[in-house]
């Protein structure tokens, strides 16, 4: 459910959440206070501006580009579609893994190296043409994380209580359905964006009771983050990683 019609912009709805000033954000980014008031009173932000504020308020900075409006530039972009294919499953192995092997599969997607886009980002299909609205903000941000519909579907199944149809994370981002107070919990689980910022940007209200999500949840939300930036092949050798140790993990059990 969406509060009452509030005119102020998304960012100005976090800075308020967050108790800080355009000022104090200007600062902490070391920009100009002109720049940063103009953006938060709706202005078409400098894409350089939106890369510098990224850090200091503790967002991604190609999730910054979706809050503004903005095109997200081709090097913040998911680098192979394919491998998002292989997100959920790889998320529902490691959600069974302890937390020492999440933060293991973690490192190791880091530590591969980062491949070089040899074509540009192919243009978004047009039912992934969303309308302004909170429902768009939030597909465009898991579009981010190299998630389609399918993959967002299947991925919140994996992470979360909520088990949607692709349909119908369709039809939120094109604000034919409204996303409840503990479907936004859920989708911040997914994002590892905090539910608060996530509502404060959305202009939803939280729920009272935040429904249970898995502590791994967090962890997993991560390494969708991480992946983005890899080719399918290398996706495919972390989830061969995770395979193994949860092989590893099993046949103990199986000795017993």
């Amino acid at each position: 459910m969406t509060s009452e019609a509030d005119s102020s912009t998304p960012m100005a709805r976090l800075l308020e959440r967050r108790e800080l000033s355009p000022l104090d954000l200007s600062q902490r980014a070391g920009v100009g206070a002109h720049e940063v008031r103009a953006f938060l009173d709706g202005a078409t932000p400098n894409p350089l501006l939106l890369r510098q504020l990224a850090s200091t308020v503790d967002l991604h900075a190609a999730d910054l580009f979706v809050i503004a409006g903005l095109p997200v530039p081709d090097d913040l972009a998911p680098l192979d579609a394919a491998a998002g294919r292989l997100a959920a499953t790889l998320a529902g192995h490691a959600i069974q893994l302890p937390a020492s092997r999440r933060h293991q599969l973690c490192q190791a997607v880091r530590s591969m190296p980062q491949k070089t886009r040899t074509q540009p980002v192919p243009p978004l299909p047009l039912r992934e043409q969303y309308p302004p609205g909170p429902g768009g903000m939030i597909l465009r941000m898991l579009r981010n994380r190299n998630l389609d519909w399918i993959g967002s579907a299947k991925c919140l199944a994996q992470l979360t209580p909520h088990y949607l149809a692709a349909s119908t994370l369709g039809m939120i981002g094109h604000g034919r359905k409204e996303v409840s107070p503990d479907l936004l919990v859920s989708f911040a689980a997914l994002l590892a964006v905090r539910a608060e910022d996530l509502a404060a940007l959305t202009n939803i209200v939280m729920p009272r009771e935040a429904p249970s999500i898995n502590p791994a949840a967090s962890d997993a939300a991560q390494l969708i983050w991480d992946i983005r930036r890899l080719t399918a092949s290398q996706t495919q050798q972390i989830l061969d990683e995770a395979e193994s140790m949860l092989a590893a993990q099993e046949t103990p059990q199986r000795s017993a």
